[in-house]
């Protein structure tokens, strides 16, 4: 089997809830994500997505996706798309760094790995364990009764996993981190994220008002070494996301114990291919892992449940299921939420189709 055509078509997300609000003022109304097709001589296709949050938050933005995929397709014409360790060393050998213009392309060719053989992801990327893996839903950053509000909203409809957007003044960081812990029931578990956006000296401020919360504290500065001095003087659970970005990273905060979650993103590592070399590595670490994306819709969403659902229950701390909170649907056969839980397809492949009408137009088009 070989590659004949890849391609990339934008579509907007726009949100449920109007905007998305996290540290630093950053916000988002409308999400611009790309959808990624790989075609074979054979027949087969298969799709990816890839959804930046804003250029703004990681080193990623959309027209880089289509620009970035632009120039790496020619390369990857004529190469057999089930290889996806080879597929993968040819990316990085005809594009340095940019994981996030790799990530569409891997995940399309799982895609395809998984119709040509008639096993669905999960399976293949080491197996189906249980019927469903558990969510959070992450609440945007508002004033704290509205934040209170809207978790006791969400935990009405089954949501157990909670991940505040914190990062702002310290002192309405300490007042949103109380409002909603004291909506908190056993079993469930908030995770209060400030996305980088304290100080040290602001992360120590708000680590010690709320040390006898029952809350984790995820991604509290910018930097590797901020986050680790604030963790030296945090005893409550820690996790890094933002500066997670590779294995050389993930080994070194095993080494500093530097955290007890991890966040994974697919497409900040660079695909489904190089997620899994990462969740491997933090299952035999014993690193419980929250597995996700930057953003996304229906295709995004179906990889990050195949991700989760094949990971050991006991270290999938969570996932997240970006479909619902967009207004759009671009697939049909993605996950659906229920009770806060959500399962992969057992269909072939990612079990998801893109609406015909959003690939009649593609804005990047590569062809033998």
């Amino acid at each position: 089997m070989k590659i004949t055509r890849i391609f990339a078509c934008r579509v907007e997300l726009p949100l449920h809830e109007g905007a998305y609000r996290w540290s630093g003022g950053k916000s988002v109304s409308v999400f611009d994500s790309t959808i990624v097709g790989v075609e074979t001589d054979e027949g087969v296709a298969g799709y990816g997505e890839v959804c930046p949050l804003g250029p703004f938050y990681l080193p990623a933005y959309a027209n880089g996706v289509r620009a970035g995929i632009a120039e790496l397709a020619p390369h990857l014409i004529g190469a057999e798309p089930r290889e996806l360790a080879k597929l993968n060393w040819l990316m990085d050998a005809a594009l340095k760094g940019h994981p996030y213009v790799k990530s569409g392309i891997d995940m399309a060719c799982w895609d395809i790995l998984g119709k040509s053989t008639g096993l669905p992801v999960c399976e293949l990327l080491g197996g189906r364990y249980g019927d469903d893996v558990t969510l959070y839903r992450a609440i945007s950053q508002e004033a704290p009764s509205a934040m209170a509000a809207r978790v006791a909203q969400y935990r009405a409809e089954g949501y157990r996993r909670f991940q505040l957007k914190v990062g702002g003044d310290p002192d309405d960081d300490i007042e949103r981190i109380h409002a909603v812990a004291a909506l908190m029931q056993c079993g469930d578990r908030l995770v209060a994220d400030a996305n980088t956006g304290w100080r040290p000296h602001e992360a120590m401020r708000v680590v010690r008002a709320v040390r006898d919360l029952d809350v984790y504290i995820e991604q509290p500065c910018l930097t590797y070494d901020e986050c680790l001095s604030v963790r030296r003087h945090c005893d409550a659970p820690f996790v890094l996301d933002e500066t997670i970005d590779g294995i050389d990273v993930l080994l070194r905060a095993n080494a500093d114990h530097a955290m007890d979650v991890v966040n994974l993103k697919i497409s900040k590592l660079g695909g489904l291919t190089k997620t899994r070399q990462a969740r491997d590595l933090c299952v035999s670490l014993g690193i419980a892992m929250t597995l996700e994306d930057s953003w996304g819709g229906d295709i995004v969403t179906a990889a990050i449940a195949h991700l989760a659902q094949s990971t050991p229950p006991d270290l999938g701390f969570t996932c997240t299921d970006f479909n619902s909170y967009v207004s759009v649907s671009i697939a049909s056969g993605a996950p659906v939420r229920e009770r806060g839980r959500m399962s992969a397809s057992s269909a072939p492949g990612l079990g998801v189709t893109p609406h015909p009408e959003l690939l009649a137009c593609p804005l990047v088009d590569v062809m033998a």
